[in-house]
C-alpha cells in the first residue's frame, strides 16, 4: 500500500516530479475505501498553480466541499466525542493525505469561488478532526492572511467564522497592528460586518484566562504577572483599536440603533425555542447566502434592517431571526466595549462614550428591546455556571448590565445613567442635609444625560424589583446598582436609591424571599453595604423594617452564613459604627444608636471578636483570592480601629485566649501575621488597589492607619 507521510510530503514540496502513479493511487484507494479523495487532491493540486485553469481546480474543490460538508452537518448533530474514522471517512482520508495543506495552497490563488469552498473545506475539517484548527492556529502567517479575505463580502462570514474558531484555540494572542491595512479594513465594513468582526475581536483584547477568577490564588497570580511582560498583548491590542478613526462611534451607533417592531407577535417566546439552531452548521450557509443576496441588492451601507425582513431566504428563517439578529451583534458590540471600559485606556473610552451619547441611547432601547416585559422559566442562576451557554435575549441582558457597572464604577460619569429631573433631585438632597454638592455631579454635561421620563438606573430598579427571588439577572443588577455606589461615599446618591425603596427591596430578598443563590445573596450583602455606609438614615429605614427579633435572627442568620459572602456588609457597620459613635452631639444619630439592633448588635465586644476570629480562621495565603480576600481587609478594618481607641492588645490577647481555649497555640497569630505580610507585597505595591483600599476603608476621618503599623503590633 501506498506510504502515507511520503505522499503528504510530496504535496507539501510542491515539486513538479512529486506526482504520485495514478495507478497506484487507484489501486491502493479501492483496497483501502478512500472513495477517490487521494486522486481528487492530486487533480487539485496540480491544477491548483497560478497557469492552471482554475475552473478544473474549482470542479475538483467542489466535489471534495460536497462529500465534506455533508459529513459535517452530521457531526454538529452528533457527539464530537464518540466520533470515529468510520463515522466520517471521507473526512479523516482529506486529513490523512494532507487535503489541509492543498487548500491552505489553493488559497493564494485568490479566486473568489475557490476561497470560498477552501474556507468550507477547512471551517468542516476544524470541526470534526481534532488537531486541524490547532495546527491552522499555529501558522500565523495564515492567521493574518485570513483577515485579507475579510474584505469580500461574499465571504465575509465564512472567512469570520474560520478566524474565531482559530483564535479560540490559538495558544498565543495575535498582534493586531500586525494585520495589514488594519484600519481600513475595519473602516470598509458595513455596520452588519463590524459586528461581527467584534466576536473576533473580543478574542483579541480579552486577558488570557489563567482559570476561574475566583478560585485562582493570588499567589499564584502574583507570580504570573511577575512573568508576564507589562503592557501585555490585549492591552496594546486596545489601544490599536482605540486609534482607528470613528471606531468607538460606530460601536455606539450599533449598540444603541434601533429595531423594527414588525417582528411578529411570539418573538421571545421562539427565541427560547429555537435558539441552539444557531450553533447549527446549516445556519452558516443560510446567513451567508442572506449576505451575498443583500450585497448583491444593495452596494451602499444601510443602518435599516428591513433587508432581513425581505430577504427570500424568510421562509428558511424563523420571523424571528431579524431581531435576534440584532440582539447578538449588540451582544458583541457590549462585550468589546465593556472590555474596553476595564483597560488601561478608561479615561479615553469614557470621553468618547459620552460624547457618542451611548447611555441614553441604551435608555432609549431599554423597554423596548433590553428588557422587555417577559420573564423566562429557564433562567440559569449564576452560581451555577457563569460561562454557561444562554439564549441571545439572556446574554445581550446580562451584557448590558456588565457594561453598566463596568460604566459606573468609580466614574464620574456614572451621572449620564439620570436624567435632567433625577439630577435636580441629587441637588435637592444635598440642598435639604445642607451638605455640598458632589462635584461630579456639578461638572455633568446635561447634554449628555438620558431623556424621558426616567433615566436608565431608575428603570433597571424598576425591573431589578419584578425578577424572580433566584434570578441570575438579581446578580447583575445589584452589581450594576452597586457600582453607581461604590467610590467616595456620597449621602445625596444612596438617598436617591433609598427614596425609591432599594433598601427594603433588598432586606425582602435576604430575609423574606427564600433567596438561597449565594451569589445573588452576596451581590446583595454587598449592595446593602455600599447603600447604609455611613447613613444613619439607612440604619433608621433598616430598623424599621426589621422589626422583630424572628426578622433580626434571621438577617443574622443569613450573614453569618457565610462570611465570605457577608463581610463587606460586616464592615461597613463595623465603619459606621464608629462614625456615629464620633456625632453624639446630633440628637438623630443619639436615637438611632440606642433604638438600632443592628447597631446595639455590632456595639458588644463580643460580637466584633467572633466575627474577627472566623474571619482570620477562613483564609491563609495559600487559600487567598480576588473573592475572599475582602475578609482580610475587613479584619484588618475591626483590628485598626480597635488600635485608634487603644484596645489593640486587649483584642490580640483575646485571639490569644481563643488559640489556647482551642488547644491550637500560636496558630491564629501566626496565620494572621503571615497574611499582613501577604497584604503588604500584594496591595502597597500596587497604586490603584491601595488607593481604593485606603478611600473605601482606612481612611476614616481624615487618618490613615496603615497595615505596616499593626503588623508592628503583632512583634
Amino acid at each position: 500500500s501506498v506510504n502515507y507521510p511520503v505522499w503528504i510530503l510530496c504535496l507539501k514540496s510542491r515539486r513538479s516530479d512529486s506526482n504520485l502513479p495514478a495507478g497506484l493511487l487507484q489501486e491502493s484507494d479501492k483496497h483501502n475505501k478512500w472513495y477517490g479523495i487521494p486522486v481528487l487532491l492530486q487533480k487539485l493540486y496540480d491544477s491548483s498553480h497560478p497557469n492552471s485553469d482554475l475552473l478544473q481546480a474549482h470542479s475538483f474543490l467542489k466535489i471534495l466541499s460536497s462529500r465534506l460538508s455533508f459529513e459535517a452537518m452530521t457531526c454538529v448533530t452528533e457527539d464530537r466525542k464518540t466520533a470515529q474514522e468510520s463515522t466520517f471517512p471521507n473526512m479523516y482520508t482529506f486529513d490523512l493525505f494532507g487535503g489541509v495543506d492543498v487548500s491552505s495552497v489553493v488559497f493564494q490563488l485568490m479566486n473568489e469561488d475557490l476561497v470560498k469552498d477552501c474556507l468550507s473545506v477547512l471551517y468542516n475539517c476544524g470541526i470534526c478532526i481534532e488537531g486541524v484548527t490547532k495546527n491552522l492556529a499555529a501558522r500565523d502567517d495564515f492567521v493574518l492572511f485570513l483577515f485579507t479575505l475579510m474584505t469580500n463580502k461574499k465571504t465575509f462570514l465564512q472567512t469570520a467564522t474560520l478566524i474565531e474558531d482559530i483564535l479560540g484555540v490559538k495558544k498565543e494572542m495575535i498582534p493586531l497592528e500586525g494585520i495589514p491595512n488594519l484600519s481600513g479594513l475595519v473602516q470598509s465594513f458595513d455596520q452588519q460586518q463590524l459586528a461581527n468582526f467584534c466576536r473576533i475581536l473580543s478574542v483579541t483584547i480579552s486577558e488570557p484566562d489563567a482559570g476561574n477568577d475566583d478560585k485562582h490564588t493570588l499567589l499564584a497570580k502574583n507570580a504570573h504577572q511577575k512573568k508576564t511582560a507589562s503592557p501585555s498583548r490585549a492591552e496594546i491590542n486596545q489601544v490599536t483599536l482605540l486609534s482607528i478613526p470613528g471606531f468607538i462611534e460606530r460601536l455606539c451607533k450599533l449598540a444603541t440603533r434601533k429595531v423594527s417592531e414588525a417582528t411578529g407577535l411570539n418573538f421571545l417566546q421562539e427565541l427560547e425555542d429555537w435558539y441552539t439552531w444557531l450553533d447549527n452548521a446549516l445556519v452558516l450557509d443560510a446567513l451567508m447566502q442572506m449576505a451575498t443576496e443583500e450585497t448583491e441588492q444593495s452596494s451602499t451601507e444601510s443602518s435599516d434592517e428591513s433587508s432581513l425582513a425581505t430577504s427570500p431566504l424568510r421562509h428558511r428563517l424563523p420571523q424571528s431571526m431579524k431581531i435576534v439578529h440584532e440582539i447578538m451583534y449588540k451582544v458583541e458590540v457590549l462585550y468589546v466595549l465593556c472590555v474596553l471600559l476595564m483597560g488601561r485606556q478608561r479615561n479615553q473610552v469614557h470621553k468618547m462614550l459620552a460624547e457618542f451619547r451611548l447611555i441614553p441611547g441604551l435608555n432609549n432601547l431599554f423597554d423596548k428591546l433590553i428588557w422587555r416585559k417577559y420573564t423566562s422559566s429557564n433562567h440559569v442562576v449564576h452560581g451555577q455556571n457563569e460561562n454557561c451557554d444562554c439564549s441571545p435575549e439572556i446574554s445581550f441582558k446580562i451584557q448590558f448590565l456588565r457594561l453598566l457597572q463596568s460604566f459606573s464604577d468609580h466614574h464620574e460619569n456614572k451621572y449620564l445613567l439620570l436624567n435632567s429631573q433625577e439630577l435636580n433631585e441629587l441637588s435637592a438632597i444635598s440642598m435639604k442635609a445642607n451638605i455640598p454638592e458632589v462635584e461630579a455631579l456639578v461638572n455633568t454635561d446635561r447634554s449628555l444625560v438620558c431623556d424621558g421620563k426616567k433615566g436608565l438606573l431608575t428603570r433597571l430598579l424598576a425591573v431589578m424589583k419584578r425578577e424572580p427571588p433566584d434570578s441570575s439577572f438579581r446578580f447583575w443588577q445589584a452589581r450594576a446598582v452597586e457600582s453607581f455606589l461604590r467610590g467616595a461615599t456620597s449621602y445625596a446618591d444612596q438617598m436617591f436609591l433609598l427614596k425609591r425603596g432599594l433598601l427594603e427591596h433588598i432586606l425582602f430578598c435576604i430575609i423574606d424571599s427564600g433567596c438561597t443563590s449565594r451569589d445573588v445573596l452576596q451581590s446583595y450583602f454587598d449592595l446593602l453595604g455600599e447603600l447604609m455606609k455611613f447613613n444613619i438614615d439607612a440604619f433608621k429605614r433598616f430598623n424599621k423594617y426589621v422589626n422583630t427579633p424572628e426578622k433580626f435572627q434571621a438577617f443574622l442568620t443569613q450573614i453569618n452564613s457565610s462570611l465570605v459572602d457577608s463581610n463587606m456588609l460586616v464592615r461597613c457597620i463595623v465603619l459606621s459604627l464608629d462614625r456615629f459613635e464620633s456625632q453624639t452631639e446630633d440628637v438623630k444619630v443619639v436615637e438611632v444608636l440606642s433604638e438600632c439592633s443592628l447597631l446595639s448588635y455590632m456595639a458588644r465586644v463580643e460580637n466584633r471578636l467572633s466575627f474577627l476570629f472566623r474571619l482570620i480562621n477562613i483564609i491563609n495565603v495559600q487559600t487567598l483570592t480576588q473573592e475572599n480576600v475582602s475578609c482580610l481587609n475587613t479584619s484588618l478594618v475591626i483590628l485598626m480601629l480597635a488600635r485608634r481607641k487603644a484596645k489593640l492588645p486587649f483584642y490580640l490577647n483575646a485571639l490569644r485566649e481563643k488559640e489556647y481555649a482551642e488547644k491550637y497555640p500560636g496558630c491564629m497569630l501566626n496565620n494572621f501575621h503571615n497574611l499582613l505580610r501577604f497584604w503588604q507585597h500584594h496591595y502597597l505595591n500596587k497604586d490603584k488597589d491601595s488607593t481604593c483600599l485606603e478611600n473605601v476603608s482606612f481612611k476614616h476621618r481624615g487618618k490613615n492607619v496603615t497595615a505596616t503599623a499593626l503588623r508592628s503590633n503583632l512583634h
